[in-house]
């Protein structure tokens, strides 16, 4: 039986019988620390347009989380598996490829987007590969996603790295900016001039919202928690800032009415301040991904006409809002679910370009993916945090374009 040492990078193209992985089971969902556990399983079978990935470094994402409580349903479910590898980011090389294979060979350096689909029916030939009756999400709707030393998917799901960064950073991006791509410029369709309401603007997708607002010529106001996150905001593009615990807008279970009317005085307020930063306009677009706790904020505070457009809902998925301000003021509400290829391959260029830039926040190893995703359920973050696989021992993880490690004291680490 072989199987490599985490950190040990085995001949190009030799695939091992078995691999080490952070694995969830069935009878130990709850959270991270408790369900993901380090394990050693065996390397996936390819099928004839499948590509084995030699993971170097892996994205941390919300999703992962709820993997691991096995909320709002257990992924396992729908795999059909009884374990799964999460993780849905990642850099990494091209180890072993399927048959079918053409556009991609052994030794290719990749990052990988992670939206699946059938690519044989009709919508994913001639509308969107997100309308596939068989779409899903790599690492988190199927399995042996990136928290492990080789990852199994299509080989559509494959980019090109960016040139100019190391294996870390480039591990940090997809999931969260390619959505936000879709969100903003497909979906949402901001123009130069739009003011656009981005809550959790120094968050994984956040960032990147900010950013394309910038590059779009779009008035990014970020909304944040900290005085540290709002220079992080301004730092990557915000035309202003406002911290949310400056006002007491987010929603409550079971409000009283008493309750509900002071988060409308309270509402109120914010859209006055964020007049005040506008020079008197309200947002033209709203980057939702909270859900209960503002989703009833976004739809008051959207301009008349105004888009309000959501891929998420980390603070509950059930919503409750006055549906008044929607069809008064004839607001829309947008629904948006990560990307396409052609959108991450567009994405993906601006990165390459360096017009568009990650941003890690901490770095973590392989045994620790368990507190790394601790530390995001509690938002104790910016930006992303990746975790290193391959990576930990290759030299190239350090190789950043304009900076020292990702890992080096000149990105510090959050302090609560």
């Amino acid at each position: 039986m072989r199987i490599v040492g985490v950190g040990t990078t085995p001949p190009v193209g030799v695939v091992p019988d078995r691999m080490h992985a952070i694995v969830i089971r069935k009878g130990r969902e709850g959270d991270p620390l408790e369900a993901m556990r380090p394990e050693e399983v065996a390397v996936p079978k390819l099928g004839p347009n499948d590509v084995l990935v030699y993971v170097m470094a892996a994205g941390v994402n919300f999703n992962g989380i709820w993997a691991a409580r096995g909320k709002p349903v257990s992924v396992m479910r729908g795999t059909g598996d009884d374990f799964h590898i999460a993780g849905s980011d990642a850099s990494g090389i091209v180890w072993q490829v399927g048959s079918n294979v053409r556009r991609w060979k052994i030794g290719d350096e990749v990052v990988v987007h992670c939206n699946q689909s059938c690519g044989q029916c009709p919508e994913c030939n001639g509308l969107d590969p997100l309308a596939c009756s068989e779409q899903r999400i790599w690492g988190y709707e199927t399995n042996y996603g990136s928290f492990a030393q080789f990852a199994k998917v299509q080989s559509q799901q494959l980019l090109p790295k960016p040139p100019r960064l190391g294996w870390i950073e480039s591990a940090s991006y997809g999931l969260t900016y390619f959505t936000a791509y879709r969100m903003l410029l497909d979906q949402a369709k901001v123009r130069a001039g739009d003011n656009v309401l981005v809550w959790g603007a120094s968050g994984g997708l956040g960032i990147f919202a900010v950013q394309l607002c910038k590059a779009t010529g779009a008035n990014a106001i970020a909304v944040v928690s900290s005085g540290r996150k709002a220079e992080l905001a301004r730092k990557l593009g915000a035309a202003a800032t406002i911290d949310r615990r400056d006002f007491e807008i987010a929603k409550g279970q079971n409000e009283s009415p008493e309750q509900e009317k002071r988060r409308l005085a309270e509402m109120k307020r914010f859209g006055k301040a964020l007049r005040e930063l506008t020079g008197g306009s309200d947002p033209d677009v709203v980057f939702e991904h909270v859900g209960q706790q503002t989703f009833p904020a976004s739809v008051f505070l959207a301009k008349r006409f105004g888009k309000i457009v959501i891929c998420g809902a980390t603070s509950g998925y059930h919503l409750d809002f006055d549906v008044r301000h929607l069809w008064m003021r004839q607001k829309q509400i947008i629904g948006s679910h990560f990307a396409n290829a052609y959108e991450a391959d567009r994405a993906n260029q601006l990165i390459i370009e360096g017009k568009i830039r990650p941003y890690v926040d901490r770095v973590f190893a392989f045994e620790q993916t368990p507190e790394a995703h601790e530390e995001m359920a509690a938002n104790r973050h910016m930006g992303k945090m990746v975790i290193t696989v391959g990576a930990e021992q290759d030299e190239r993880a350090n190789q950043l374009l304009d900076r020292p490690p990702v890992a080096a004291a000149a990105i510090p680490a959050y302090q609560a």
